[in-house]
């Protein structure tokens, strides 16, 4: 019996020693939309639903390596990048992406935890902007990680346009900003694209959820390695994970949610 080899995507980011983010929620969501998943871990944390105790950066060396490995031997149809952690490490992602230029590539630009850690330093946000974000086919920010890369704060309608077309600006060919930092009954998710503003609206769930940003850029990743358009890919995505959300449970002692794939 001969089996049809489903599309690849490769993951950019860091380990969550809970499950319920980073590496291992991305991996649950290329399974659960039909792709093969890649991983290149830049950092390792130690967390829980509690928060994060720790982050253990992985040496450059290897994290060239792994991003070789994969590279060298899969047809990779789509890059995610996630939590990359430090300067270094993100000046190294995007010096890979540079060079072996992917058919596609989101950046999701993880800063803070759900928990209020800190997951990238200060001094990579301006390698970030300046490099890896110009390359982006789609940027992924939440509401705080979009007031971090411009510098002012985001509260109003008004507030999500100019800061969507700001951050279309440093080079990212769309950028889906996401309205789940917000408030109102509604989120209302935002891409921003060659062709406008689509808005996405959908009810706001009352729960503290975890995972939910690195699940929506791996959905997307793994819609475009699929073959959708990327407002195809985010639209699908985005009704990805809120039935996701809809379904989760607490698996840890703290009232935190994680994604049911």
């Amino acid at each position: 019996m001969s089996h049809t080899t489903p599309p690849i995507a490769l993951t950019i980011a860091s380990s969550d020693s809970g499950g319920g983010a980073g590496i291992q929620a991305d991996l649950k969501t290329f399974h659960a939309r039909g792709v093969h998943g890649l991983s290149a871990i830049a950092a390792v944390t130690s967390q829980n639903t509690r928060g994060v105790t720790a982050v253990h950066p992985v040496p450059l060396r290897h994290i060239r390596s792994q991003i070789a490995a994969v590279f060298d031997d899969f047809p990779i149809a789509a890059v995610k990048t996630g939590m990359l952690g430090g300067a270094a490490i993100v000046r190294l992602v995007a010096r890979e992406m540079a060079a072996r230029k992917p058919a596609w590539l989101v950046v999701d630009p993880v800063m803070i935890a759900t928990s209020g850690a800190r997951l990238l330093d200060e001094g990579a946000i301006a390698v970030l902007v300046d490099e890896l974000i110009p390359l982006a086919d789609v940027l992924t920010p939440n509401l705080p990680e979009a007031e971090a890369l411009l510098g002012y704060p985001i509260r109003s309608a008004k507030d999500c346009t100019r800061a969507g077309n700001e951050l279309r600006e440093l080079g990212a060919r769309a950028v889906l900003l996401k309205g789940g930092h917000g408030s109102g009954r509604e989120v209302v998710d935002r891409l921003f694209d060659a062709r406008g503003v689509l808005e996405l609206r959908h009810p706001r769930l009352k729960l503290q959820a975890h995972g939910t940003g690195c699940t929506l850029a791996s959905a997307i990743a793994a819609e475009l390695a699929r073959g959708q358009t990327p407002r195809g890919a985010v639209r699908r995505a985005v009704a990805y994970v809120q039935r996701a959300l809809a379904h989760g449970y607490q698996p840890g002692g703290a009232p935190l949610r994680v994604l049911s794939h």
